[in-house]
């Protein structure tokens, strides 16, 4: 019976995590997920220079938000930490003497270097097939620094020593790393360790075919807390970037992606990172979210702008715009008329309408009709404003755009007739009586 699979994410904390750290992160808890595995989340903060508690905090942050939980690690804790790699000296130093006391290791100008087997090494890759590569050249291989002269230990040694101790059954990472690969097997033999089975998954590409950088647009996951997405609409589009399920289907639920993630199913090509399409897929879930979970996205946007309501006031102001919202952070803006009688005129929207001659002859009408109203809903709102209009011999437009600025100040917003359900019919009237004597004259 082959043992429980172990996989890990293992990000050096350096100031922000990359789509590309997110994306491998993603990959592995869901092939832990649909293995019925574990998921560990190690540290790599050996680099004293860049690593700091800021960095490692918006590594937790970043994985939370996407909703990717650790079994094992920081702050979950597990049976083969510590999961800091700064924490691990002791245990990298017992490794190191053994490579030693083998004859594995040689000192070279105050450095440790690891001598490499001048023979072929062959990985069985998960995603890339068959990869071998000819160690007799020492000029394109040379035997491999493991420790540096200060005694601070290189990448290469301490991952492959923290994947032998956590016992990792499978290590899938991006393919930047397949040419460290060969090496990791070396290293993993003269332990006499049986070396875990590798997937390299392919690259992030920009639109151009250029590798994705930190200065690219979507780069940081950071940006995508910050811009208002929800969660999971950013998990199920990087879930795309380099997998497939095989059929025409994107737009997932997190359960089924889970059932169907493969590692044979993953591309060998570039992915093409698209931030408009990831746009569209925010605005696809949105427009599909529960009132409950579309209201508790946008909640913090809306405190963040002073507005606070229960649910009951706001769920019927939130779906006025619901299948218009491409970011939650543009909802206070969408909505904060309804919350505030003191609310901004757009000056444009006033000269080119209110200051029109018979606008506010227009505005005394339909709150004339409309206070005669007994039922204020939208059909009866707009089947009443069409009979004035038609009684008027007037287009209905000549009621519908100085009302609608009378209610809310500006131009453009939700459905007229359903934006003035939602305000009521006291409000309205005031608001109209209001517009019409500040626009007197």
């Amino acid at each position: 019976m082959s043992a429980p699979v172990r996989v890990r994410f293992a990000p050096s904390p350096t100031g922000y995590l990359h789509v590309g750290g997110a994306r491998t992160a993603l990959f592995n808890w869901l092939y832990a997920r649909h293995q019925g595995g574990k998921f560990i989340l190690r540290i790599e903060d050996t680099d004293k220079q860049r690593n700091t508690a800021e960095a490692v905090q918006v590594i937790y942050d970043g994985l939370r938000w996407l909703g990717l939980d650790w079994d094992e690690g920081p702050q979950a804790g597990g049976d083969h930490g510590p999961y800091f790699q700064s924490e691990r000296e002791a245990i990298y130093e017992k490794y190191f003497q053994r490579l030693k006391e083998a004859g594995h290791l040689y000192e070279d100008g105050g450095a440790w270097r690891f001598r490499f087997r001048r023979e072929v090494v062959e990985v069985d890759d998960l995603i890339c097939g068959k990869v071998a590569v000819d160690f007799a050249n020492t000029e394109i291989t040379p035997d491999m620094t493991i420790r540096r002269p200060d005694g601070s230990w290189i990448f290469h040694f301490v991952n492959v020593v923290d994947d032998i101790e956590m016992q990792m059954t499978h290590v899938i990472r991006g393919e930047d790393h397949l040419s460290n690969t060969p090496k990791h097997i070396q290293l993993f033999q003269a332990l006499g360790v049986e070396p875990p089975r590798y997937g390299h998954i392919p690259l992030i590409l920009n639109h151009d075919g250029s590798k994705m950088s930190k200065r690219d647009q979507g780069a940081s996951i950071t940006s995508y807390i910050e811009g208002g997405y929800a969660p999971e609409a950013v998990r199920n589009y990087f879930c795309l970037l380099g997998w497939s399920p095989k059929d025409d289907r994107e737009i997932m639920p997190t359960e089924e992606i889970i059932s169907r993630f493969d590692l044979a199913n993953v591309n060998r090509k570039g992915a093409h990172f698209d931030i408009a399409k990831c746009d569209w897929f925010n605005a696809q879930y949105i427009q599909q979210m529960p009132m409950d979970r579309y209201r508790e996205l946008a909640q913090p946007w809306l405190a963040k702008a002073g507005i606070h309501a229960p649910a009951e006031q706001l769920d019927p102001v939130l779906a006025l715009e619901k299948m218009k919202v491409v970011h939650f952070k543009e909802i206070p803006d969408r909505v904060s008329f309804f919350f505030n009688e003191d609310y901004e005129y757009d000056p444009a929207a006033v000269e080119k309408t209110l200051r029109k001659p018979g606008a506010p002859d227009r505005l005394a009408q339909i709150a004339e009709a409309y206070s005669a109203l007994e039922t204020f809903d939208a059909a009866t709102l707009e089947a009443k404003l069409k009979e004035l209009a038609s009684s008027l011999g007037v287009k209905p437009a000549e009621f519908i755009h100085p009302t609608r600025i009378a209610v809310s100040g500006r131009s453009v917003g939700p459905s007229l007739y359903h934006m003035l359900e939602v305000l009521g019919k006291a409000r309205v009237l005031a608001r109209i009586q209001q517009t019409r004597e500040r626009f007197a004259a």
